[in-house]
């Protein structure tokens, strides 16, 4: 017999191998790595800085200088954008669509309280149809800005307009514009904000000392400014006056006797610009001292970072083999209990595990709970139809009519089944449940069935729950009740008092009933099921005439606006 030699997929495998434990390599060198990978272009760039001195620092206040003009800028879209956004979920409220505008104010007044945004409607003429600043019904004018507003329609598209005097407002105001295609009545939505609720984004960024900053329009208009600048709302700027400049390069120009240097920021959402200006001897101002402390500084940090970086992979470390130790546990289907790590996202992987291993043990009890349930109602199953073909065939004259009762009825089974997918969490009628569960199991004469009892509606978990009730209850009524052969009766019944449901199951049948002391499945199912997962008060009788179960149910147990809790009772059987 020859050998056969390896397949290149054979002989790469080792090699592939190989090449995995070689990446794999201990936190400690990642964290060191990083740790030069932080500061050696620091200590560089600190030496280089020595010997530039006052075109370094210019370097560096301006890269400051042009991300915090930036960051404001941003600040002040991601406020235009998000009222753009709200305008188009206000556009979509059916009260806007069916005209009433009543509701529809009311209703704005409440979404946009507290965001320091007004809700205005304009008609095609652009006179104000509402306005939540003012009570619905306040006779408003057209638009203190009708020329944004015509260009907002003209074009289709949400605009931005410039700053404004507002009548109604009485204060300097801008506003973004949605126009409404689709409505009749409603030529534009308008979301307006007074200006001066932008200053917020001016100071949510720190510029450098010495430095202002305003916020301008189309025209220079100063919509807000940092408190420093000693501009007020309305004035106009007298920099940057040139919009063919290029935004991203610093300017030297006259302001107020001095020479300042200004940097700017565009929008491409309003056409807005943000502008910030400092005098040249702020922005010359030589940094020798600062940087000579800084390579000194450089030296000391990158020693206390390395140690602390060999700190931090050892407790890494030992957090890392915790979380493999509980790995390996819960591959084995052993409990797995959250340990409190130093670093937070293991300590969250540590619960991670500790959570899906109690979802495992759930999880295995629940699926050992079903697969006796489906047995259990397989057997049931086979019994039910069964008895179903026998009660067909006595009230069948000819064998098509025999085939077409026999299937109506098997069909009829299965679709019990889906009523719980049907309704959803909306809520099961208890009636239509009853109905559908009997419904299989009935037989020919309909007269020795009575269903009666007040709207009940159901949330998922009830339905279930008591949809396997009434099926262990029919398919006992098959078997020894009311269903049988000696032509019995059922009366389902339920009432509504003090906060609980009250269910009644009574059977009659015509012959002495024996009661029997072996407790089935169906009866396990009946009292732990109802009466734990529900909190129910189950009671079984026997009459000389027939079975009667009573079942006292609280009502906010089968709320369908109750969340239903996870099943644990069902899951222990």
């Amino acid at each position: 017999m020859t050998g056969s030699s390896p397949t290149p997929s054979q002989q790469t495998e080792p090699a592939q191998s190989r090449r995995a434990l070689m990446r794999s390599l201990p936190v400690a060198f990642y964290l060191f790595a990083l740790v030069l990978v932080i500061l050696l272009p620091a200590l560089v760039v600190s030496l280089v800085l020595l010997n530039r001195n006052n075109q370094a620092q210019e370097e560096v206040v301006r890269g400051l200088t042009n991300a915090t003009v930036q960051a404001i800028g941003q600040s002040v879209e991601r406020e235009i954008a998000g009222m753009t956004t709200t305008l188009r979920v206000l556009s979509t409220s059916e009260q806007l669509k069916a005209g009433q505008f009543r509701e529809f104010h009311d209703r704005a007044v409440t979404a946009l309280a507290g965001s320091g945004a007004y809700l205005i409607a304009l008609d095609a003429d652009f006179n104000q149809m509402l306005n939540t600043r003012v009570p619905y019904g306040t006779a408003l004018g057209p638009t203190s800005d009708p020329a944004t507003a015509a260009q907002a329609l003209e074009r289709g598209a949400p605009m931005v307009s410039g700053l404004f005097f507002g009548e109604t407002a009485a204060r300097w105001v801008f506003n973004v514009l949605l126009p409404m295609s689709d409505n009749n009545q409603v030529a534009l939505l308008v979301l307006t904000q007074n200006a001066q609720n932008l200053a917020r984004a001016l100071q949510s960024r720190q510029l450098p000392s010495g430095w202002h900053a305003a916020l301008v329009d189309n025209g220079n208009l100063v919509i807000a400014a940092t408190p420093d600048a000693n501009f007020e709302t309305g004035n106009v700027l007298p920099m940057r006056q040139n919009l063919d400049q290029t935004p991203d390069e610093w300017q030297r120009e006259q302001f107020d006797g001095q020479r300042v240097v200004t940097a700017e920021w565009r929008s491409a959402l309003s056409g807005w610009r943000v502008i910030a200006w400092a005098s040249t001897e702020a922005v010359d101002r030589p940094l020798g001292d600062a940087l000579l402390w800084l390579a000194a500084w450089g030296v000391i940090i990158a020693a206390a970072a390395g140690l602390l970086a060999f700190m931090i992979a050892d407790r890494i470390g030992l957090s890392v083999r915790g979380l493999r130790r509980d790995a390996q546990r819960l591959g084995r289907g052993e409990h797995v209990a959250a340990k409190a790590y130093p670093v937070a996202e293991i300590a969250e992987v540590s619960r991670a595990l500790a959570d899906a291993s109690a979802s495992r043990q759930a999880a295995d009890s629940e699926v050992r709970f079903l697969m006796r349930e489906v047995a259990h109602r397989s057997k049931n199953q086979m019994t039910v139809i069964a008895a179903m073909a026998r009660q067909t065939a006595r009230g069948a004259e000819d064998v098509p009519s025999y085939v077409q009762s026999f299937e109506r009825r098997i069909l009829g089974l299965a679709r019990s089944t889906d009523l719980l997918l049907t309704h959803g969490r909306a809520g099961v009628a208890l009636r239509e449940l009853v109905e559908i569960q009997i419904a299989p199991f009935s037989p020919p004469d309909s007269g020795r069935i009575t269903i009666g009892g007040p709207k009940v509606r159901l949330n998922m978990q009830a339905a279930q729950i008591l949809g396997m009730a009434v099926h262990e209850l029919s398919t006992n009524a098959v078997k020894y009740g009311a269903f049988g052969e000696g032509g019995g009766t059922l009366a389902v019944s339920w009432t509504v008092a003090d906060d609980q449901l009250n269910l009644v199951w009574r059977e009659t049948v015509p012959k002495a009933l024996v009661d029997s002391e072996r407790v089935g499945f169906g009866t396990t199912v009946l009292k732990s099921m109802v009466g734990h997962s529900l909190g129910a008060g189950v009671e079984r009788m026997v009459h000389k005439n027939g079975m009667e179960w009573c079942f006292t149910i609280p009502f906010e147990a089968i709320d369908p606006d109750r969340k239903p809790a996870a099943d644990e009772d069902m899951a222990e059987e």
